[in-house]
């Protein structure tokens, strides 16, 4: 190209055939918001925690997140696909929810995740059987990554459980807003 500059192949691919624009835009857009979100939330515990003795723990998996992330950015461009407008709330709002739950202590950012990834689990569940019922050739790419993606988020959900999230005092309540808000943030990230 003139001037040395790279090429960036996947800008200026043209939409991909025979794909269910719609479907996949609302898949492409509210996962991306999530791993948005996600780095955000471990963002906010490393702030309170990284110092700790479960810092460690917090950063391997927020490093997994940030490549998620990396992946989903990749697919916006591939696929054309807009962001939410609600990512600047979905910053600060997961880097609150991230802080607040590391100062109830390495048990209680725990929970917040072992609440988050599990509804993120079961998000990515949802997705993998529309898109195989769509077309699971069609979709091959996509559902590859979304498979291996929920594979990570259960991965994380059993390391809260294995540092002591349950032991969080009323977790159970704690586990059931945080995942109110995420069925929020999934249903408004998927049409905004």
């Amino acid at each position: 190209p003139a001037g040395g500059a790279a090429l960036r192949p996947c800008s200026t691919r043209a939409p991909r055939e025979g794909v269910n624009k719609p479907l996949i835009d609302r898949v492409i857009r509210v996962d991306h918001a999530g791993e948005y979100g996600a780095n955000r939330i471990y963002a906010g515990q490393m702030a309170v925690l990284g110092r700790s003795s479960v810092g460690p723990v917090i950063q391997q998996m927020w490093n997994q997140e940030k490549d998620h992330l990396k992946k989903f950015n990749e697919l916006m461009v591939a696929y054309r696909v807009r962001p939410t407008v609600l990512l600047p709330f979905w910053n600060v709002a997961g880097f609150v929810l991230g802080a607040g739950s590391a100062l109830l202590g390495k048990k209680g950012a725990m929970a917040c995740t072992v609440a988050v990834e599990e509804s993120i689990s079961d998000h990515y569940n949802n997705q993998i059987r529309t898109l195989m019922e769509e077309d699971p050739e069609k979709y091959k790419e996509l559902l590859q990554v979304i498979k291996q993606f929920r594979d990570d988020e259960l991965k994380h959900h059993d390391i809260g459980i294995e540092h002591d999230a349950e032991a969080t005092p009323a977790y159970s309540v704690l586990k059931t807003a945080i995942q109110l808000g995420c069925k929020a943030a999934i249903f408004l990230s998927e049409r905004i």
